[in-house]
């Protein structure tokens, strides 16, 4: 018997099973943890500096660094951006 799926792109099996969206959504979160903490290696800033620097809680970091809680505003997003003195871009494809 032929799988259905041989053939196709992962992202065609994703889509069928009704998992793209949540799949790229948690790529492009681990993205922007990954560049913001390199971001922050490179001007030599804590978690807690940051942190107050956004003006919001140590915990409210830890959720926007945590690569697998995909639950960030972009409020939360576009203040990390500014105070790292970056500029959030969004575009739809």
């Amino acid at each position: 018997m032929k799988s259905k799926h041989i053939g196709s792109d992962f992202d065609d099996f994703l889509s069928e099973e009704g998992l793209l969206a949540e799949a790229e959504a948690a790529a492009v979160k681990r993205v922007i943890a990954y560049q913001i903490l390199e971001e922050m290696k490179k001007r030599n800033i804590s978690k807690t500096a940051l942190a107050k620097l956004m003006k919001t809680s140590r915990s409210s970091l830890d959720r926007l660094l945590d690569p697998e809680n995909v639950s960030v505003t972009l409020l939360t997003l576009e203040t990390a951006a500014h105070v790292l003195g970056k500029k959030l871009h969004i575009q739809l494809n």
